[in-house]
């Protein structure tokens, strides 16, 4: 993690079968301020995306959820980080997590749980939502909301990305915006 300057490079890595998780991805960019990178259909991130990773000071998984967990490219993606484990090249970093899916649950806990533990497993400190639960009689669909770990957006099956809820979408903006906040925070209280 680098602590030359006050702003913190946070770079968001997903894997989209649809596209959903790709719209929800650049929302969360939006609020970030974040570098984008895409895990391709056969699971692979390019060099150039590896390094972006390495020099992150702040790191965001996504991925939809596919019978009850992360999708097998991400979980390929999830394998080859071993290399940066190996190094404790991303140890203090600040990392976050979001994810989608056709169900209203989905069992999306256990994808965003899965990123917990990856980013524990790299020695990296998790940021949470921060958002209160929408659970009154006047809350609507599009209010932001999500789970208490990170953002979990709910898409129709036979729905485009264009359709996606515009709550989940201010939910995932509303979170890149905290990660790179607490990234920020945190850098600052470094010393080299």
């Amino acid at each position: 993690m680098t602590t030359s300057n006050s702003v913190a490079d946070t770079v968001i890595v997903y894997h989209s079968g649809y596209g959903h998780t790709q719209r929800m991805a650049q929302a969360v960019a939006e609020g970030a301020g974040a570098t984008v990178l895409a895990i391709d259909a056969g699971g692979n991130l390019s060099d150039d995306g590896w390094a972006a990773l390495d020099a992150a000071d702040a790191i965001i998984f996504g991925s939809p959820t596919y019978m009850g967990g992360p999708s097998w490219q991400f979980k390929k993606f999830a394998d080859a980080s071993s290399k940066p484990w190996f190094s404790a090249t991303w140890q203090d970093n600040v990392f976050g997590g979001f994810t989608n899916s056709a169900s209203l649950n989905g069992d999306k806990l256990n994808t965003l749980q899965y990123f917990v533990l990856l980013s524990g497993q790299h020695g990296g400190l998790w940021v949470s939502l921060g958002i209160k639960p929408s659970n009154v009689k006047a809350s609507k669909r599009d209010d932001a909301k999500g789970s208490y770990i990170g953002p979990m957006a709910q898409s129709d099956s036979d729905a485009a990305p264009n359709e996606m809820s515009l709550g989940d979408l201010e939910t995932a903006r509303l979170y890149g915006a905290r990660v790179t906040r607490g990234a920020q925070q945190y850098k600052s209280t470094q010393r080299e």
